[in-house]
């Protein structure tokens, strides 16, 4: 008679409708539910293994294929630690595994993110002739999505048509995503619109592969068009999507009815969900509602305080970011990349330079996190925006890692501001050496040199610039009005209040004559004259959008603008006595 391990007795203790006839416990059937119930019990790998010991005892995991696929089951969808590594060893004891089998092996690679390992199994599948099924796709195109294999994902697509599988909706929701987010939109498009019943995750993977790839326009359009042509509801992977493009749009009031609609349909906020709410509000300029709301969140984790970090250090609350820094430690939560990254942010931001430099000397000290070229480009930022220059060339080169494009860039930029043309053309030298395909480091170069009067050299940076076939971002500003983000770019004649706009403008620079103003067009770095300096200046897009938005909003209302590009000082000059002579409050989030 086999005896059970203490465990087993203990497992077996707990359960009430243990059979006591001896005859029936001798049964194939009876010692296979006895097994199952013990597998069902186990809270640990240990546990796991003494269940396994004995199907194998009892001769059930090669008699019987469900007890098999049990066991392998139970292990590989665990998360217990190296559960996946005995999981193989199941795995390779199965005689002949079936589409479960490998279907199980797959989901459970792909849940421990080994995804090369679960494309291999799914290749051993091919190789042994087992049918798959809709259940191997979605979680192998995952894979390829993880990966970035799109070649692999295609080759995937394809096996998927040839089995007739292009019907079942979870595994076209996966290709949307794997399109998608590995930036082949016009194929993620093309599977969506095939879809005959497209459901709120079909739209969850469209809007979300657009904000994988920072299309955020192009997210908000579609999340919009679920909300208003359809009668679903938005999934909460899709509204994370819609809140992230939101934040970086500056679409506020789209931001908000999310989050109207998340309180008035899901009684418990997940974590992911209002740490894109702490996130949403503090780059739309609500600091005390981000406050607000990550105040009330009963659990919070690294995402969060760095969100709500970086979000004060983008209000240029420095010093309250470091409080909150300080908090997290006191927490119990322990610091990681991220969250330095935020914090010595924080410190460049507001000036810090005392405090950004302990910070980083604490990451260095403790030894948990490995310090990267993003710490060492956030301390350069640091040093150079104090006019520290000569500390932050020495900071490079003391570094213990391959300096990179990051920290060059930052030493190039604080040289532009500072005007260290000398410095500036060894920030420049060593950047260019890394072969940059960056239009902006031209930019800066070229910029650096205008301001110099030195249009030899800018016009060798331009000309070099076109060269390599690299095209300038246009700068552009972003104002909701009206529940609709409208952009603009700088001299933009395009939109259909153009008339209205450039006589507000002329009004609003007739009203700035009566308060001092006078444009800077140090900030103009081109070679032609002051008039032409002053016209150009005269219809930036930060101004073009405020002359909208002060026609357009309600009196008194707060003007939120987003920018993909840090503003002038003219604009900053100009913005602050708009606000004051218009008594209006101007918020506006550059990079």
């Amino acid at each position: 008679m086999i005896k059970a391990a203490p465990v087993l007795q203990s497992l077996l203790a707990t359960r009430d409708d243990v059979v006591h006839n001896p005859a029936e416990v001798n049964s194939f059937r009876a010692k296979e539910q006895e097994c199952l119930y013990l597998l069902k019990k186990c809270k640990n790998i240990e546990e796991l293994k003494q269940v396994h010991a004995r199907f194998i005892k009892l001769s059930l995991f090669c008699s019987s294929p469900f007890s098999a696929s049990s066991v392998l089951a139970t292990c590989a969808h665990s998360g217990w630690e190296n559960s996946m590594h005995y999981a193989a060893s199941i795995f390779k004891g199965i005689d002949d595994p079936c589409t479960f089998d490998y279907n199980t092996m797959i989901r459970g690679y792909v849940n421990e993110t080994s995804f090369e390992e679960a494309l291999c199994v799914y290749t051993e599948m091919i190789e042994e002739g087992i049918d798959s099924d809709n259940f191997t796709y979605p979680c192998l195109l995952k894979a390829c999505t993880r990966l970035k294999s799109i070649g692999e994902g295609k080759q995937i697509h394809g096996h998927v048509f040839k089995l007739g599988l292009e019907a079942d909706v979870f595994v076209q929701n996966s290709l949307i995503n794997m399109y998608g987010r590995c930036g082949e939109m016009a194929l993620s498009s093309a599977v969506f619109e095939k879809l005959e019943c497209k459901t709120a995750a079909s739209w969850s993977s469209m809007v979300s592969a657009r904000a994988g790839m920072g299309m955020w326009s192009e997210c908000l359009n579609l999340f919009r068009e679920m909300c208003s042509g359809t009668d679903l509801k938005a999934e909460e992977s899709g509204m994370v999507s819609a809140l992230s493009a939101c934040a970086n749009t500056g679409a506020l009031n789209l931001g908000m009815s999310i989050h109207g609609f998340l309180l008035r349909n899901i009684s418990k906020l997940n974590i992911a969900v209002q740490t894109s709410l702490v996130d949403m509000y503090t780059k739309c300029g609500c600091l005390d509602k981000a406050l607000e709301v990550f105040k009330k969140m009963e659990t919070r984790n690294n995402l969060t305080y760095s969100a709500m970090i970086s979000g004060l250090a983008l209000h240029g609350e420095g010093e309250a970011a470091l409080r909150l820094f300080s908090e997290m430690i006191e927490e119990g939560l322990e610091s990681d990349h991220v969250v330095y990254v935020s914090v010595l942010n924080a410190c460049s931001q507001s000036g810090l330079v005392k405090e950004g430099r302990r910070v980083f000397g604490e990451m260095l000290k403790e030894g948990k996190v490995e310090p990267t070229a993003e710490h060492y480009g956030c301390l350069v930022d640091l040093l150079g925006r104090a006019g520290l220059l000569e500390e932050a060339l020495e900071t490079i080169e003391s570094m213990p890692i391959k300096q990179n494009d990051v920290v060059w860039r930052s030493l190039l930029s604080s040289c532009r501001v500072h005007q260290n043309v000398e410095l500036g053309k060894i920030a420049a030298r060593e950047l260019l050496k890394l072969n940059s395909h960056n239009p902006g480091d031209y930019l800066v170069i070229s910029n650096m040199y205008a301001q110099a009067q030195m249009w030899e050299d800018v016009a060798g940076a331009r000309t070099e610039m076109a060269n390599k076939g690299l095209k300038q971002t246009p700068g552009f500003s972003m104002v909701e009005v009206k529940g609709k983000t409208h952009r603009f770019v700088s001299q933009d004649r395009f939109h259909p209040q153009c008339k209205e706009i450039y006589k507000m403008l002329h009004q609003m620079e007739w009203q700035l004559k009566f308060e001092g103003y006078s444009p800077d067009v140090t900030q103009i770095l081109l070679n032609v004259d002051e008039k032409e300096k002053r016209e150009r200046l005269k219809g930036h897009s930060q101004k073009v959008a405020i002359a909208f938005a002060l026609l357009y909003t309600p009196p008194g209302s707060i003007i939120r603008i987003a920018r993909n590009l840090r503003m002038c000082s003219d604009c900053h000059t100009y913005t602050k006595k708009i606000s004051m002579v218009y008594e209006r409050e101007i918020v506006v989030r550059d990079r």
